[in-house]
């Protein structure tokens, strides 16, 4: 089949090295502008872009969608279909309407939950027992288009948003190339979303990475592992930004916010308690929290988030 594929970051290069393996004609790849990334602010391509070219593919990098030009290109190119895994930008009804098939996306959730922008981190932050992948045709809305293809996997208590970012990418290289080989031969059956059923995944900032010690021990474990590895849940130490990078649900109880116990170093919740594994803080190393503790001894009692 030959196709455009249009995705921006590493979640979406699996999915762009199966359909190359998979011997499909990638006529194009669009994906975001260079942006500039680190201390230095150094301009960086797109993992896609760097993958699209590794490969001799040609590629595009428009600003915006809604100019004509990009209908241009793609009129010239006359793909069978558009693949769409996490490009970022909106396409245009012109666009969607284009190909013989139509345009279709690989979305990070078990639609209808989990729309937007963050699906994965969300999931994982609501304590979801499991997640999945959607191939849907794409629609001007915001992930409703109907559902032609699912598979679901379990979270278990330990993943992190980047662990099931890993497993969730990986499986939907898989499942695109199956998706197209059946939507070829007309074995899909669209399937329309149940809007009543909606969650929306709002794309996430640093304003949700405190910690309420006042959560429940698994919400405050979930929250964690949900923002890693960003923006990374924190507290405060003595005034200074403490970031938690990894922590594990405990039974003990204790006053919320407060340190219960030094070995292992465990934190009280409002029901049950965060053991401590990996933390940061503010102007130090990363490091484990039997190394922390040896040069910032904590006393029981002690209290996080003041």
């Amino acid at each position: 089949m030959k196709l455009i594929f249009m995705g921006t970051p590493d979640f979406a290069v699996p999915c762009l090295e199966s359909l190359i393996e998979a011997g499909h004609e990638i006529a194009a790849v669009f994906t975001q502008p260079d942006k500039p990334r680190g201390r230095k602010q150094e301009m960086t391509p797109p993992e896609v872009k760097v993958c699209a070219l590794e490969h001799g593919l040609t590629v595009y990098q428009p600003s915006t969608l809604k100019d004509g030009e990009a209908m241009k290109i793609i009129e010239t190119l006359q793909p069978d279909c558009i693949v769409v895994a996490a490009y970022g930008k909106i396409l245009p009804k012109e666009i969607i309407d284009y190909p013989r098939f139509g345009c279709i996306n690989i979305h990070g959730s078990l639609l209808p939950k989990y729309r937007g922008a963050a699906p994965i981190q969300w999931a994982v932050i609501n304590g979801e027992q499991e997640t999945g992948i959607t191939v849907m045709h794409m629609d001007v809305g915001l992930d409703t288009g109907d559902m032609m293809y699912v598979k679901a996997i379990p979270i278990g208590i330990d993943d992190t948003a980047e662990s099931m970012f890993d497993k969730l990418s990986a499986l939907g290289g898989e499942m695109i190339v199956e998706a197209l080989e059946k939507l070829e031969k007309g074995e899909l059956t669209a399937v329309k979303q149940d809007d009543s059923l909606a969650v929306y995944a709002p794309m996430l900032d640093k304003s949700i990475a405190v910690i309420d010690w006042n959560k429940t021990g698994i919400e405050v474990h979930n929250l964690v592992r949900g923002l890693y590895s960003w923006p990374i849940a924190q507290t405060t130490l003595h005034g200074k930004k403490l970031k938690i990078y990894h922590t594990s649900p405990c039974e003990k109880s204790g006053e919320p916010g407060t340190v219960i116990c030094t070995d292992p170093l465990t934190i009280a919740c409002s029901e049950g308690s965060v053991i401590i594994r990996e933390l940061q803080l503010e102007g130090k190393k990363r490091m484990d929290a039997k190394t922390f503790l040896i040069g910032h001894p904590l006393q029981l009692k002690e209290r996080l988030g003041e």
